[in-house]
């Protein structure tokens, strides 16, 4: 825990001193959990279709600043909330995200994101984990990413040992 605070203390000094450089970036997510469909086996009488493999499970959003080098590398300060439908949760997440996004060709980048922080429940009293994501996406050179997400809040609830979520993402990076 107090690496963490010593961590983000230092991440919050040099992103404020770095202000006047243009390695800054802003980050703005859009996600949608997702969960197995209970029905998907049962055929719909009128289509003669199944039911889809997955279903929504909520929605959540993220807004992120930090420090980039050369749009390859980055550290920033993250948070957010997300609502997970399933299990009535309302979490919000301060996290710090490691971003790694090696470009494949001119106009094509693959980045891989890693976040670790804090979950806090919203509205369950004093309730909160340790956060954690990994994330895998696909970005264009304009900052569009489409991504999709491994979360886990480390909050146990509904009789679970921990809750978590499985999404997919659109996310926009300003350089």
């Amino acid at each position: 825990m107090k690496a963490l605070k010593t961590i983000l203390l230092l991440l919050f000094s040099v992103i404020t001193f770095a202000q006047n450089n243009k390695n800054t970036y802003v980050q703005f997510d859009v996600t949608i959990p997702i969960t197995g469909n209970p029905n998907r086996d049962e055929v719909d009488p009128y289509t003669n279709k199944s039911g889809s493999w997955f279903i929504p499970d909520g929605i959540g959003s993220k807004l992120g600043y930090g420090l980039h080098f050369k749009k390859w590398v980055a550290l920033g300060i993250h948070s957010g909330l997300e609502w997970k439908f399933t299990d009535q949760l309302v979490v919000a997440p301060v996290f710090a995200n490691f971003r790694l996004s090696p470009k494949i060709n001119k106009e094509i980048l693959i980045s891989l994101q890693l976040g670790l922080g804090k979950t806090f429940a919203l509205g369950r009293g004093d309730l909160m984990g340790e956060y954690k994501k990994i994330s895998l996406g696909i970005q264009t050179s304009d900052g569009l990413l489409l991504f999709i997400e491994a979360s886990s809040y480390g909050i146990p609830i509904n009789n679970q040992k921990e809750t978590g979520s499985l999404s997919l993402g659109i996310s926009l990076i300003s350089f």
